[in-house]
């Protein structure tokens, strides 16, 4: 099994930007131990801080892939685009989240995402992408 975990804006300042709310590890270490407990999974990690390219990995992964597990941030909540290219690929996505969103903003109530989504993960801290890994193993 190959997938692919999407991570937008802001998400490389983890471990470092509001640990209240995203805790003190870096994304880069917990992919590693995620790496360690699913060694029977293929996964391969990319970030950018830029719309265009998050959509650019979707659309090169997603024709190719079992599953893309996509943390879009911010731009869940604003970009059309990222929610098009969802639903323009073959593979399915699981939305993720850290954060309980709901819990938040009310401008992050809305979600571009969820509608091509084959199911949403938000709340549960970085463990939120171990669970969609395990989505995606049954």
């Amino acid at each position: 099994m190959k997938l692919m975990i999407i991570n937008g804006p802001n998400l490389n300042l983890l471990g470092k930007r509001e640990p209240e709310v995203y805790g003190s590890t870096t994304f880069e270490d917990y992919f590693n131990q995620l790496r360690e407990k699913f060694s029977q999974v293929e996964l391969e990690y990319y970030q950018s801080n830029i719309e265009g390219e998050l959509i650019g990995k979707i659309q090169e992964v997603g024709f190719d892939y079992d599953g893309i597990i996509l943390n879009a941030a911010a731009y869940t909540h604003t970009s059309v685009g990222i929610g098009d290219a969802v639903k323009a690929v073959e593979t399915p996505v699981i939305e993720v989240h850290i954060s309980n969103t709901h819990q938040r903003e009310e401008y992050r109530h809305v979600s571009y995402i969820s509608p091509g989504a084959k199911g949403v993960i938000l709340g549960f801290g970085l463990q939120s992408y171990n669970l969609a890994i395990q989505s995606f193993l049954g």
